[in-house]
Order: structure tokens, then C-alpha cells, then sequence
């Protein structure tokens, strides 16, 4: 089938309906896959017409940015647009958030260096620091933008104030932030915002970290390693809730002949034309079975009764653990604190 063709924000940037996200391939979901086979998978995922293929500094880290080095090669980055981020890196084995100037100019440097190219077409900021204001962190990108390092610039985990001030510096093309049939918090405050301002929408964990795929048979089969082992929402007491949201979708898929992972991934692409799911995948069975999402159509009524399905009460435990960065965490200082520094 082909894949259709969005525009992400109204700054210009063009992309596959659905991109491919490749941390799984090099961390956090168990030990990293033979690279080989994940090579296969991206260059498999570009000649499908999926060529938004979305990457991280903090992915390894480092190594999935040069396994797409690698994938890269050829004549292969003519085809596809390349998004990475900056904003998180470990010191001293701790998390450490940052977005001085300094930092996102050598981030950026660094990154294209791994990635073997000359610019990245979309470079967003991870997690937003706190004790940086925004509008200084969003001129050096700027600086990067003028430099032709970068072309569009996102943000990732974002509050809505924190897009409207980082908007008024640089145009933002795209925020990514997590939306699914059961993570839906950004709904009330940030896609409107996004969408009043002419931003790119991009959905990260689309099929709820794999839940909303095959339910309770993917909590276990986690590896060791595998992050989402300590998730609220897979923690036993909140499980055997949850659990009920999957057997209704599953249901839903089986009457609609397609599956559960295709069902959910619909529900994200009939938000609007605006918005990009990047599920990640390892496999290329899974990516084929994703890519048939675009051919599920729902009606009002079908989209209305599969969020009845996951409503903000029936779903149980947080997305993340307490510890961890979202946009509610995502308020910087005034501009003028760091003026008087």
C-alpha cells in the first residue's frame, strides 16, 4: 500500500503518515537486537514509504544514533526525514536534564557526527530543563536552524505555556508526546495549543508500549532489562484491571477483521491529519502489520465506544513512576532570571 503523506506544522516539513520509532532497537525495551536485522528493518521501513524514522542521543545511549548512521549510508538519506533529540544525559550514573546553549550546540554537533549527515530535519528538545529558560535554550537552536544544521525545530514532553514561549522565539514545527487510546492527558491543555499554533503533532508509544497490542502476553515476555517492567501500569495490582481495556479492544479488532495493534493505531491517525504516530517495532512482520493501520477506518461511533473502552478511570497507574519527566514537570524560569545572571 502506499503511505500516505502529511504535513507536520506549517513550517514546511513533509513526512510519512506514520514514522518509525527505533529506540526499542538499541534500549530500554531488553538488550539491544542484532544490528544487522534492525539495518534490514530500516531500510525495509523507508522502501515502504514509512520514511520519518525518529532517534535519540539518549537511545543506548548513543548507539541507536549510529546504528542509523549506519543504515544511512548509500544514498538512503536522501529518501527519509531524520529526527533526533537532545536534553538528557547521565552523570556520574545520574539523569541529568540540560539545555544551556553550550550543551544543545555540542548535543547537536555530536549527533550529527553519529548519524553521518549534514543536518537533521527535525531536532527537539527531550525533556525541558528546568532552571534554563526556554527562550534560551530555543536561541542557540535558532543559531542551529540559521547554521542549516538543523530545518524544523520540536519539543518533547512540553506544557502548553512552555510551547507558547518557545513558539514566540522559533516557530516549533512538532511536539512529541505520548498519546494513545489510554494515555490521553494532553488532550485538554496541549493539542490545543499545538493545534492554535500550527503545530505538528507526533504520538510516541501509540500502542501503549505494546499493550495495545497483545495485552497481557507482552507484560510476560519482558526481558530483564526491559524499562517497562517497573511501569505503574504493569505493577500486578493494576495489571489485572487493565487487562479488561485489551480484551475489549482485542474484541472490537476481531469484529472490525483486523488486529488489536491496528485498531489502536487507527485511533491515533483519525485524530486529524496533523498527527504522526511513530510506534517502534523490531520486527518487520510487526511493521507490516502497523503500516496496515492506515487501511482501518472508524466511524464517530466506533472511535467513541473504543475510548468508553479506556477512559481516564478505567485505566489504572500512572504512565511513568514518580521520578520520571513529563510536561508537568516542564516549567522554566523567567527569561529575565537568566539575563541577571
Amino acid at each position: 500500500m502506499a503511505i500516505p503523506r502529511i504535513k507536520l506544522g506549517s513550517q514546511g516539513l513533509e513526512v510519512s503518515a506514520q514514522g518509525l520509532g527505533c529506540m526499542g532497537m538499541s534500549a530500554f525495551y531488553g538488550p539491544p537486537k542484532p544490528e544487522p536485522d534492525m539495518i534490514a528493518l530500516i531500510h525495509h521501513a523507508i522502501e515502504s514509504g514509512v520514511t520519518f524514522l525518529d532517534t535519540s542521543d539518549i537511545y543506548g545511549p548513543f548507539t541507536n544514533e549510529l546504528l542509523l548512521g549506519k543504515a544511512l549510508q548509500g544514498g538512503v538519506r536522501e529518501k527519509m526525514e531524520l529526527a533526533t533529540k537532545f536534553g538528557i544525559s547521565f552523570a556520574d550514573g545520574k539523569r541529568v536534564i540540560r539545555g544551556d546553549p553550550a550543551y544543545v550546540r555540542a548535543a547537536c554537533e555530536a549527533s550529527l557526527r553519529r548519524l553521518g549527515v549534514d543536518f537533521v530535519d527535525l531536532y527537539y528538545q527531550h525533556r525541558v530543563d528546568n532552571n534554563v529558560p526556554i527562550e534560551v535554550t530555543m536561541g542557540e537552536l535558532k543559531k542551529l536552524v540559521e547554521e542549516g544544521k538543523i530545518k524544523y525545530i520540536g519539543l518533547s514532553e512540553a506544557s502548553a505555556s512552555t510551547i507558547r514561549r518557545a513558539h514566540a522565539v522559533h516557530p516549533i514545527t512538532a511536539v512529541q508526546l505520548e498519546w494513545s487510546l489510554w494515555t490521553r492527558d494532553a488532550e485538554e491543555d496541549i493539542i490545543p495549543t499545538c493545534r492554535e499554533l500550527g503545530i505538528g503533532i507526533v504520538a510516541y508509544s501509540p500502542l501503549g508500549r505494546g499493550f495495545l497490542s497483545s495485552g497481557p502476553k507482552m507484560v510476560d515476555n519482558l526481558a530483564e532489562q526491559d524499562f517497562r517492567k517497573n511501569m505503574p501500569r504493569f505493577q500486578p495490582e493494576n495489571l489485572e484491571k487493565n487487562i479488561v481495556i485489551f480484551e475489549r479492544v482485542n474484541a472490537m479488532a476481531t469484529r472490525k477483521g483486523c488486529t488489536p495493534s491496528q485498531l489502536a493505531l487507527a485511533w491515533v491517525h483519525h485524530q486529524g491529519s496533523d498527527v504522526c504516530p511513530i510506534p517502534g517495532t523490531t520486527k518487520i512482520e510487526n511493521f507490516n502489520q502497523n503500516i496496515g493501520a492506515l487501511s482501518v477506518k472508524l466511524t464517530p461511533e466506533e472511535m467513541a465506544e473504543l475510548e468508553s473502552y479506556a477512559s481516564a478511570d478505567a485505566v489504572k497507574g500512572d504512565r511513568y513512576g514518580s521520578a520520571a519527566n513529563t510536561w508537568k514537570d516542564s516549567e522554566t524560569p523567567p527569561l529575565s532570571s537568566w539575563k541577571a545572571q
